[in-house]
């Protein structure tokens, strides 16, 4: 994490193209926020679209503005986001759902600086700077035809990835206890801490949610805390039967020196590094074996 928002931090005051990689909730749009704060037009306007809210006509309208009568619903002119970020920062929030009829478009505002609006034959001038984040496999989506290549390598100037929370095992109690503070001050609420027994929990639980699934769950259980700490529970049953089956597991029969295989050991071991590791990679790294060996075991034991 801090390696990637070095890289963040380091390229906001270049007006470069920036393209954040992560799962959904993993903190795209609070990095690229950041970016902006941290850059030379942090005293300019910051303007979201979210790629996939809106069907291909309305979302070009959104993007680029409109005039009167261009579709039907077109009751008034309208100017899209790129002239209301003009001089800032445009965040095109889950870029990888872009539809293609509008990527060509995009492609011309991040080359020429110019766009028209839906409806008119007027080139206009832009002056901003372009944050695009996707949870989805780019390179996929061009190899599969569903996003241009020419767009992927103009965006793809600096990028960096989000992390998963589960292979930030550090940061996630110290997240939770922060949002427990806040949550309790929030609905003033005299709460202790986190009990021993929710710490486990929260250690034990994938979060495929990631950041913004752990902190509804923490604000769920400051609403209906019954003590004066929280205890498992006062969250989602899905968190503590995860709890429960991971130290079943570990306790029973996946602990090193129970009466299993080998095979079934090294089955249990390597699902936990894969679930606490942000790349096979770096998962082939902790395990001490090529790529090729741990994709044929992934195969094996069904995780493909």
């Amino acid at each position: 994490m801090r390696e990637a928002m070095d890289i963040l931090l380091r390229a906001a005051k270049t007006p470069a193209s920036i393209l954040i990689f992560g799962e959904s909730g993993t903190g795209k749009s609070v990095a690229a926020r950041a970016v902006h704060e941290r850059s030379h037009l942090a005293d300019k306007p910051f303007v979201t679209v979210s790629c996939p809210s809106l069907s291909k006509e309305l979302l070009e309208s959104e993007l680029f503005g409109h005039v009167r009568g261009s579709f039907t619903g077109a009751i008034k002119d309208h100017w899209g986001k790129v002239r209301a970020a003009e001089g800032g920062t445009l965040f095109l929030d889950e870029i990888g759902d872009l539809p293609m009829e509008i990527q060509p478009k995009l492609l011309r505002l991040l080359q020429e600086r110019e766009y028209e609006r839906l409806g008119e034959n007027i080139t206009r001038q832009a002056n901003l700077r372009v944050i695009a984040a996707t949870n989805r496999d780019l390179k996929k989506r061009v190899a599969e035809g569903l996003f241009r290549e020419d767009l992927y390598f103009r965006l793809n100037v600096i990028a960096v990835e989000m992390p998963p929370l589960r292979s930030r095992n550090e940061d996630l109690i110290r997240f939770a206890e922060h949002y427990e503070k806040f949550f309790a001050g929030q609905c003033g609420r005299k709460l202790e801490g986190l009990s021993p027994e929710v710490v486990a929990c929260i250690r034990a639980y994938v979060w495929p949610g990631n950041l913004r699934e752990l902190r509804n769950a923490i604000e769920r259980a400051v609403i209906l805390a019954k003590h004066e700490k929280l205890f498992p529970g006062d969250f989602p049953a899905e968190l503590r039967g995860q709890s429960t089956l991971t130290t079943t597991a570990g306790d029973n029969s996946s602990q090193v020196g129970s009466l299993i295989s080998l095979e079934k050991l090294e089955e249990a071991h390597l699902r936990k590094v894969l679930e606490r590791t942000p790349s096979l990679t770096e998962a082939a790294e902790v395990l001490g074996i090529d790529q090729a060996t741990l994709y044929r075991k992934r195969k094996k034991i069904g995780l493909e």
